[in-house]
């Protein structure tokens, strides 16, 4: 008899505001262990803030987090919602990385030392065993020749992969990219998703929120289209790039990126 697996991400009902907006509108979704899954959909969809609510970078007014099956992010005291313990938090920021728009390098670190910030300075990590982990991650992303460099000698995709091994470094279950080559040169695109290609044939569950179409087609698994804070529209590349083009909404945002 067959068990089907329990997701490794659901989301239940997550539902996030910024005054009168909503941003994301009880949305639900489970991600099941190696999936990719890509976002689309046009800028202020609410695609960023899912991703940074699973984060917890964002605080949700509704809905439930479930990761591994168990309730993460928040606990009730008194009969009122409020986010969990930092510690909490910053361990479940462990095991869900999470890559930026902007690559938030510290300055007048190293590559390596970057690299080495996470396994330190949150989980406590010996150095040496930090540094061991840090050219595992580098070699990986192909930056074993910068680990002495500053990132101001860096172009923006090996500022973007050093951020993608950074996050590594801290071994995640699921990694989120939110649009992680968008402050890019277009020539220095194809290195950044060549990296996350990598992390995809290993197994890595990931979600990208991306507008680089030919890349969700090629790599997703799953596709979802968001707008207005809704999924719209969800199904495998195939399904969404072909039939999902007869919503019109959906046909007019491929078009003007395909």
């Amino acid at each position: 008899m067959n068990i089907a697996r329990q997701p490794l991400l659901q989301l239940e009902n997550i539902t996030k505001r910024f005054k009168n907006l909503t941003a994301v509108n009880s949305i639900n979704l489970e991600v099941a262990e190696s999936e990719k899954l890509v976002i689309i959909g046009p800028s202020g969809s609410g695609k960023s803030t899912l991703l940074r609510s699973i984060n917890m970078l964002e605080m949700i007014e509704e809905g439930t987090i479930r990761f591994e099956g168990r309730e993460v992010g928040y606990t009730l005291r008194n009969g009122v919602r409020n986010p969990d313990r930092p510690q909490a938090i910053c361990a479940l920021r462990a095991e869900i990385g999470m890559v930026f728009q902007h690559f938030h390098l510290f300055p007048h670190m190293t590559v390596l030392g970057n690299v080495m910030e996470g396994p330190l300075t949150v989980q406590g990590k010996p150095a040496g065993e930090a540094r061991s982990i840090a050219i595992d991650m580098l070699a990986k992303v192909g930056l074993s020749d910068k680990h002495d460099v500053f990132p101001a000698t860096l172009s923006g995709g090996q500022k973007q992969r050093v951020a993608i091994a950074r996050a590594l470094a801290m071994r995640p279950k699921l990694m989120l990219f939110d649009e992680p080559t968008s402050a890019l040169d277009p020539e220095l695109v194809g290195e950044v998703f060549d990296a996350i290609h990598t992390l995809a044939d290993e197994g890595m569950t990931m979600i990208i929120v991306t507008h680089h179409m030919g890349f969700a087609r090629e790599l997703a698994d799953r596709v979802i289209f968001m707008e207005s804070g809704n999924f719209l529209a969800q199904g495998t590349p195939e399904e969404l790039f072909g039939t999902a083009q007869n919503n019109d909404r959906i046909r007019g945002f491929l078009n003007r990126l395909l």
